[in-house]
């Protein structure tokens, strides 16, 4: 069906669609690796993708072969001009917002199709927020999530305890969803290509709904802000003359230090917050 569509490269060229740093924009434009994103989450006919930043178009039309609905939230009008073909040729199946997906209501947006699966070529400087902001949602937004990160923040998101790369994100990211690796790509992969390389994540519901990243957010905030030191000193700002009992409730010795805990332990420390 993509065949009477322009290529992307003369959509950038007629649009004047240069990445803008400012926007942390790179493009993907190889249908390979787009098509390899939407086979990841498993993308079909029956699901409503919300698509973030989909500048030109390159993983949008992968996840529209799919026979899927796609909604995308843009904040570029170059690249909203642009993506207006893609309606007609999808049966209107494409539907693209003008807003700021820092700023925006996702739950609104996609009304009735919630859980919708979110899958989006982030752009770096604000793809931690924005992932941080969907956990907080959680499933009633999302059955499954698609992401690509900077590498090293994805080891981030991925990293188990006693790692250099274990911290707040690994913390929260695995306590309100179950992320996992689905492959790595390198920076020419991208036009502009970045400085780095870039991992797609998956991101599933949690087994059980757990309600308190909140307080997961302080925990490990106090936590982590001193990670050398013992939880019996980083901990005592979130929890006072409680970090006793705290500790005791939830297993941890005060002799610890914050990356020797597990996500478990993190938990049940956030709900005794």
């Amino acid at each position: 069906m993509t065949a009477a569509l322009p290529p992307l490269r003369e959509i950038i060229e007629q649009f004047d669609l240069g990445a803008k740093k400012s926007l942390g924009q790179h493009f993907l434009l190889d249908l390979n690796i787009t098509r390899k994103i939407a086979r990841a989450a498993s993308v079909c006919a029956a699901d409503t993708v919300l698509e973030i930043g989909p500048g030109p178009g390159g993983l949008t039309r992968a996840l529209l072969e799919t026979g899927a609905r796609v909604i995308a939230i843009e904040r570029d009008r170059r690249c909203i001009d642009a993506l207006q073909m893609l309606s007609g040729h999808f049966g209107g199946k494409f539907s693209i917002i003008e807003a700021d997906a820092m700023t925006a209501d996702e739950a609104a947006l996609t009304g009735a199709a919630a859980p919708v699966k979110i899958i989006a070529n982030l752009p770096y400087n604000i793809s931690t927020e924005l992932l941080i902001k969907w956990l907080k949602t959680g499933p009633a937004l999302w059955s499954e999530m698609a992401l690509m990160f900077q590498k090293e923040v994805a080891d981030r998101i991925l990293a188990a305890p006693g790692s250099k790369t274990y911290g707040r994100l690994s913390v929260i990211a695995q306590a309100a969803s179950l992320p996992s690796r689905a492959f790595d790509l390198p920076a020419r992969a991208f036009t502009p290509p970045p400085k780095v390389q870039s991992t797609v994540v998956l991101f599933a519901p949690p087994k059980d709904q757990w309600n308190h990243l909140g307080a997961l957010e302080k925990v490990t905030q106090a936590a982590f802000s001193q990670r050398r030191k013992m939880v019996r000193t980083s901990l005592k700002a979130a929890f006072g003359d409680r970090l006793q009992q705290a500790l005791d409730k939830s297993g941890v010795l005060e002799t610890q230090r914050a990356e020797e805990l597990s996500v478990g332990q993190f938990k049940h420390l956030a709900e005794l917050l």
